[in-house]
């Protein structure tokens, strides 16, 4: 199996946009698509097809701006993201998208069909959740990709030669071949070839074309992977002997996974640490976007608190408007951290950072509450899924709550099994939870539910700390939230297709945007 990183799986990416499934993996899909054509598109044909959740998302959700961002390779926080698609035409690509029957087995599934005078190409990818993707087919090859390694693609008439004249060479101590057939040969390594090696293999005869690919990801992945423990369980069982904390045993997860020194995985999350903060006080400014349905939330919030016009629960007012602020930035592209996703970015980080700074601890205490966050979210990535697509918003909200409720109790003194015991409760108080943003947009009720996700986070540390039983070891909690997920309706997996997504008032706020995009472009 392939092991999930914190950066890479759970607390990450660092985006604009509305929906991480839908933005910051389609970028990240145009941009390998980008480099298969060394940057010089002139046309693409984008397929997506009618049973899957991008057919009725994919312009208001952001998939559109985030491919065309992806094929003029930009990052997922590029300030023209918004302007993507008049980027586009200024660059003189052509863009055509279809809706079809593609056969497509999973939700988010992107055909993408490029071209230039010189050639031709076609990628099949997904979007996984949470901004991840994996390549599953280029020029009718099977692949699996996941941008996050360097690839070559050695384009050849006779592959078994090619494959004869790897063998041979010392390159495969590093380098491992992941796809090979008529076509081409695909190598992934965590560098790319070396240049007396490329040149070498270009000048084989039946070698047409070598491509280089680079990662989108920011942790990689290197050959004959490997990681100290992947279920809870394991890792209880690993720590048996050695006494680490939550946070400790997050460092070492991801240091070996990553093949990092734990100094610079806790400088990563420092500098995660810092963009949330950002969020929070340019939330709490006041924000300003025109596409959107709900305006600046958060500073109403902060007044009546300042007021003391609230009821009072200090801790919790300010996690809702630490969330609230948050979710804000996110709806008017601004840069936030999909944390496990953008839909859900406000739960976690406004929970954990609402409660560090109630109850005044340190920055290195923060920086420690979100590795224990990315440390279960791990669990999750590895047995279930965040992609509300694939398994509603208990995926996303739930997956927030289950993280930062074992965050928090760290920031409040616990211990290891209570943070468990925690996470295992806000998680099964999730179960079901669908999602029908209204409007097509990820604002709402997502607000809402990042708010609940938060308050059931502050709830079930509190009951931890106080030594509730969680029954449900957190393990099977995880696996029986993937199988609910499977169990609710496609109408009610981010499709715009039921729940209040279908409301006469959710159609109208619709209609409404919709009309404004159209005066807009004209």
């Amino acid at each position: 199996m392939k092991f999930p990183s914190i950066f890479n799986d759970v607390v990450g990416p660092v985006m604009r946009g509305p929906s991480s499934s839908h933005c910051a993996a389609s970028l990240r899909i145009g941009r390998i698509c980008h480099d298969l054509m060394d940057g010089r598109i002139s046309e693409i044909e984008i397929d997506f097809d009618p049973s899957g959740s991008l057919a009725t998302t994919h312009k208001e959700q952001g998939s559109d701006m985030g491919l065309f961002g992806g094929f003029l390779g930009w990052e997922a926080y590029d300030e023209r993201l918004v302007n993507s698609e008049m980027h586009i035409g200024a660059a003189g690509i052509k863009v055509k998208i279809n809706i079809k029957d593609i056969q497509a087995e999973h939700p988010n599934t992107y055909q993408i069909t490029l071209r230039n005078p010189w050639e031709t190409h076609q990628v099949i990818a997904i979007s996984t959740g949470g901004g991840m993707i994996e390549v599953i087919e280029i020029d009718g090859v099977k692949v699996s990709l996941a941008g996050d390694s360097f690839v070559t693609l050695v384009y050849t008439s006779a592959p078994q030669k090619l494959n004869t004249y790897l063998q041979q060479s010392d390159i495969l101590e590093e380098v491992e071949i992941q796809a090979g057939a008529s076509t081409f040969i695909a190598l992934t390594s965590q560098n790319f070839l070396d240049e007396v090696l490329l040149e070498e293999l270009k000048a084989i005869d039946e070698v047409s074309q070598v491509k280089q690919i680079r990662p989108v990801l920011p942790v990689l992945t290197r050959k004959n992977q490997t990681v100290p423990f992947i279920t809870c369980d394991e890792m209880l069982a690993y720590n048996q002997d050695k006494n680490l904390n939550l946070w400790e045993l997050a460092v070492r997860y991801e240091s070996i996974r990553g093949n990092i020194p734990e100094t610079e995985v806790l400088s990563k999350m420092d500098d995660i640490r810092i963009i949330l903060k950002n969020a929070v006080e340019t939330g709490l400014k006041g924000t300003k976007f025109e596409d959107r349905i709900l305006g600046p939330q958060s500073v109403k919030f902060k007044s009546m608190m300042e007021d003391r016009k609230l009821i009072s629960g200090d801790v919790l007012n300010r996690i809702i408007m630490y969330v609230s602020a948050i979710m804000e930035v996110k709806s008017s592209m601004g840069v936030i951290v999909a944390a496990p996703t953008a839909g859900s970015c406000g739960a976690m980080p406004g929970a954990v950072l609402g409660v560090s700074d109630a109850l005044g601890l340190s920055d290195e205490d923060t920086v420690k509450a979100l590795m224990i966050a990315g440390l279960i979210g791990v669990f999750i990535a590895a047995h279930s899924t965040f992609a509300a697509e694939v398994g509603g918003c208990q995926a996303e909200c739930g997956s927030g709550a289950t993280m930062a409720a074992a965050a928090i109790v760290h920031l409040a003194g616990g211990n290891l099994n209570q943070s468990i015991s925690a996470a295992s409760m806000a998680l099964q108080s999730s179960l079901g939870m669908i999602c029908d943003p209204i409007g097509n947009r990820v604002e709402a009720p997502c607000l809402n539910r990042n708010v609940m996700a938060a308050s059931n986070a502050l709830s079930c540390a509190n009951m931890a700390l106080a030594d509730y039983d969680h029954l449900i070891p957190l393990d099977e909690v995880i696996e029986t939230m993937y199988e609910v997920g499977k169990s609710i309706p496609n109408t009610l997996r981010c499709t715009n297709l039921g729940g209040l997504s279908i409301t006469k008032t959710a159609k109208e706020i619709e209609a409404r945007l919709t009309q404004k995009h159209f005066y807009k472009s004209c």
